[in-house]
Parts: structure tokens; sequence; C-alpha cells
């Protein structure tokens, strides 16, 4: 791994509107690249000075290289961003991040792969699967985009390097060139139909992750929903080569950090993708067992007296929540927030694993309703600080081994991120299990 030139973009200038996470992690490597660079942000243009950086408002793109735009910000639906508007009307290209780090790496001369990977759901542990099959196999390998580093601030890899980069739908409507070896769509479920306009429009950009690629690529389908399954029969027309995967005919892998049977999904594309380049089965076999885990998934945080804690906060609609909800055969239920529209209606196949529901956050009494409708018992709890120590108390009274944090709903009405909401779970128990140690009683947890 090395960094980029400081020449590679000399000569060409950049318009990047949002200066959140990604976009500000975008305008550093574009000047660490040679690149001129405008940028701005309605509500913080706050960077640090540097000779090649104009902060001011987007009012005129003439002569720009292309107009990248944060994920956050709408280029079509449910209305344009006026820069967005601009940039049309002036002729100039709208790129996501990872477009421009596929152009700068071909530039460098690299040959280096790259997997792209999305879906409505397991994006990151695939893509974290992935990447640590291939680094632990010793093949140079990074992880970005959707999960964690901006794609663009990912650094320059040899020619028989890996960059596996997550793919949301806000990032493949703006690709041009960006061309992978190996693309994972992993499901359709109804998700961000505000920004697409219908399911229809929704699948359309997640289709972009096979843009450009031939028959020497691999394109892997979870083909469990009949959105994957046209996009499926419409590659092997194109002539790709195409591995469909189908979670009742997946084995199962029963590995700590990857439990329940929609795992075996995300399993399953990451062999594809590392049998696709190169790595052979012991390599694989041996970096499967070391797999950790993502925060916030499935995550086994803490057990006390028999009770086993799970963060699933990534779980922010319903169909996440399902995946959790089978993995189980009978839980203590924490779920509530921002609900998505249609609510937890979806569930109520998976309701006979709810030994109770302990519901918090804005859209609680929604969820409430449907669960009296199915005669599922619930606590309204309304925050975690409650939720948490009640779920406890009750499976220690009724002999069950989880408590479940698994929201089905978004995280922002009581906190900054779904990963926020996990950490906060995860300090409550973590306080469960000292004030257990110490031999307070049930009551006293409750209190603290």
């Amino acid at each position: 791994m090395s960094s980029f030139s400081p020449h590679l973009l000399t000569g060409e200038r950049y318009a990047v509107c949002g200066l959140g996470r990604n976009g500000a992690a975008v305008v550093q490597a574009l000047l660490g690249m040679g690149a001129q660079v405008q940028a701005w942000d309605d509500r913080n243009a706050d960077l640090p000075a540097h000779p090649n950086l104009t902060l001011a408002p987007l009012h005129n793109l003439s002569g720009m290289t292309a107009l990248i735009l944060s994920p956050g910000i709408p280029h079509l639906f449910p209305n344009p961003h006026p820069v967005a508007d601009l940039a049309r009307q002036q002729g100039i290209q709208i790129l996501s991040d990872a477009e421009i780090l596929y152009r700068a790496v071909r530039k460098s001369g690299s040959k280096a792969a790259f997997v792209a990977v999305t879906g409505t759901n397991g994006k990151s542990t695939t893509t974290a699967l992935i990447a640590h099959l291939f680094t632990t196999a010793g093949r140079p390998c990074v992880a970005g985009g959707n999960l964690g580093t901006a794609s663009l601030a990912l650094p320059l890899l040899p020619d028989d390097g890996v960059y596996v980069i997550e793919m949301s739908s806000y990032m493949l409507e703006r690709l041009d060139c960006f061309h992978a070896s190996a693309s994972c769509l992993l499901n359709l479920t109804p998700d961000h139909l505000d920004r697409h306009g219908s399911m229809g429009g929704y699948a359309a950009a997640k289709a972009h992750v096979f843009d450009n690629m031939g028959p020497q690529d691999l394109a892997v389908i979870g083909v469990d929903d009949s959105w994957c399954r046209s996009i499926a029969s419409e590659l092997r027309a194109r002539g790709l080569k195409v591995i469909e995967l189908n979670v009742d005919t997946l084995p199962s892998f029963d590995g700590p950090a990857l439990p329940g049977r929609h795992n075996a999904q995300n399993v399953g594309a990451a062999l594809a993708v590392a049998h696709h380049l190169g790595l052979d089965d012991n390599d694989i076999r041996t970096s499967l067992k070391s797999f950790p885990g993502l925060e916030h998934r499935l995550q086994k945080i803490a057990e006390c007296n028999g009770v086993s804690f799970i963060n699933d906060s990534k779980a922010t609609n319903a169909e996440a929540a399902s995946k959790a909800l089978a993995s189980y055969e009978k839980v203590m239920w924490i779920a509530g927030g921002v609900a998505k529209a249609g609510g937890i209606e979806s569930l109520t196949p998976l309701f006979g694993h709810i030994a109770q529901a302990f519901l918090i956050g804005q859209d609680a009494t929604e969820l409430a309703i449907t669960l009296e409708t199915n005669n599922v018992p619930y606590t309204l709890c309304e925050t975690l600080e409650k939720a948490v120590p009640a779920a406890f108390s009750a499976a220690l009274h009724q002999g069950l081994p989880v408590v479940l944090l698994s929201p089905a709903c978004a995280s922002f009405d009581q906190f900054r991120s779904f990963e926020d909401r996990g950490s906060h779970f995860l300090r409550i128990c973590d306080n469960i299990v000292k004030s257990a140690h110490s031999g307070a009683t049930l009551t006293q947890m409750q209190e603290n």
C-alpha cells in the first residue's frame, strides 16, 4: 500500500457539495492528489486552509471536472439540490467518490481489483468478511465506502491488491467508468423510497453495481426476492457470469460471529468473490474461522446470570430485524425509534419468537398497536435506560437466555446514529453486569 502521487490530479478542478464526514475526507484526498477544489456546505464550511482550496458557494461550475455530492444530498428525488440542477445545466458530471477512486487507481497504473457490495441488508458484514478473507490470506486489501473509510481516502494498492467497496444506492447512481471484477447484490426490500421515487427506482439504482462488467467478471446475487431474480436474469442475458444465492439452499456457517440463517448468504457471497479472485480453499477456511464480526450487528456484548445481551442496533428496518428474530428461538425484544414505512407489520410471522417486547422511542405506540393486534405482550419503556433492565428482569423470571436489541427503526429520535444507540446499550448492559457482580438486587439494577 502506498499514497497516491501528489501530482496525480494536477490541472483538474472539482466541486464538492456537502462537508460532513464523507465530503471532508473527499476534499482532503483530492487536495492530496494535486487537484483544485471548490467546496461548500450550507451548515459547515470549516476546513483547514490550503492553496488549492476555495471555500465558497457553488454558483458556477463551468470548467469543473466533476461535482461530488455527499451521499445524503439528492440529485434526482424527491427534489434535486440546486447545485445538482446547476451541474446538469452546465454539462458537469455528478459523481461519487468511489468513481474518483477508481479513476485515480487506474491513472496511477495499478491493476488492483475492485469488489462492490450492495443490497438493502447484510452489505456491511459481507464487505468486512470479504476484506478479512483477503487480508488474512496475505493479499493487500482495504475496505471502505458506505462502511467506515470514505472511498477516496483509501490508499493506493499494488496490482494484486483488492478494494472492497460497500455501495449505497446513493453512491451507485453516481458512477461512470467504475468497473468491478466482482459485484454482490444481496437482497432488495423497500428502503429509501423517498430518494428513488419507487421500488423500481430503488432497484434500478442498485443494479448500477453491475455496470461496465463483462464475461470475465462475477455477479453474485441473492435471489430470495423478485427484484433480484429479475436483475439476475437480465445479467445472464448480457453474458455475465452469475452466481445465485438462495438462503433456503445454502449451508449455514456455525460461527459465533455470524449467527443466523441470513448470514449464510453473506458467507456465500464472500466465498464466491474470494474464489473468483484467486484465494484457495485452505486460506478461506482459516480466515473464515477468525472473522470477528461487526459491531452493532447481532453482536453478543455481555452475559449475566445466563442471559446474553445481543446488540443488533444496525437493524434500522423491519427486514433487518427479521434476521435477528429468526436467529433465536425466544427473546426479550427491545425495539422502537423512528419507524420506516409499514412499521413492523412484516414481522408478524416471527412474533412467535418474542416472549415480550420492550418498546422505546418516537414510534413505540405505533409498534405497540401491531403487537397488541397479534397478542404479543409488550411494555412501553420510552428509553433504553428503562427497557434494558426490564427486559433482563423478565428474562431471568421466565428463564430465557436472550435480551435482543434489534430496533426495526431508525435511531435519530433519541441518538446520533445506530452506532450511538448500540454503544448506549453496551454501557447499560455493562452496568447491569457490574451491579450483578457486586451483589445488587434486580430492583437496585433497575434503579441504577
